[in-house]
């Protein structure tokens, strides 16, 4: 599954991931199966890894998603999704969510009208996401949001303005908006143990 591969070129069939065969070393003669609790442990490790959350982060969002109510599995994506750097890599604006946590950390994004520089913060339905005019000034936002309208890449739960220089939360996100291959209730078993 594709983690941390950046650029445009991934985005589309050219990806040299596309063309692997089997994964990267030597050939192996035999790939011995996995047990349950291998497969539990590598569905949280790919989704931390995915979202760039540590273990004790994501172990507080485990704890916050079983006191909402509904599905466990589904609200700990939701929680996920609603982060801060996770918008604005789903609204184009950055490349990647490392590079939203960069934009973030630097105090580049206001979150209605308020200077944010926590990546973890969560957005909620009505919040208008702006970037500041340095980062407005700069050619890496504007490259991103052109391929992210070229593509439709903006999520369906997120609206970008016209002018590309912010955008709106207009909804909160749900299991058929999170695009990743993930069993969540992998995850929940795991943590039920």
């Amino acid at each position: 599954m594709k983690l941390f591969l950046k650029g445009s070129r991934c985005a589309t069939e050219k990806c040299a991931f596309n063309d692997r065969k089997a994964p990267p070393g030597p050939p192996s003669k035999r790939r011995p199966k996995l047990s349950g609790y291998a497969t539990q442990l590598r569905e949280k490790q790919k989704v931390k890894r995915i979202y760039g959350v540590l273990e004790r982060q994501f172990r507080n969002y485990f704890e916050k998603a079983t006191r909402l109510k509904g599905i466990t599995g589904e609200n700990l994506l939701m929680l996920l999704e609603r982060r801060l750097d996770n918008a604005l890599y789903r609204m184009g604006i950055a490349a990647s969510r490392a590079q939203a946590r960069n934009f973030i950390s630097h105090g580049h994004i206001l979150v209605n009208g308020h200077r944010v520089d926590i990546a973890s913060y969560q957005v909620a339905p009505g919040d208008q996401l702006a970037i500041d005019e340095k980062l407005q000034a700069k050619s890496v936002v504007a490259s991103n949001v052109e391929l992210a309208k070229n593509m439709d890449l903006v999520a369906d739960w997120l609206e970008l303005n016209e002018d590309g220089k912010g955008g709106k939360v207009v909804r909160l996100p749900s299991r058929e908006n999170v695009d990743i291959d993930v069993k969540e209730q992998v995850i929940v078993e795991l943590y039920s143990k």
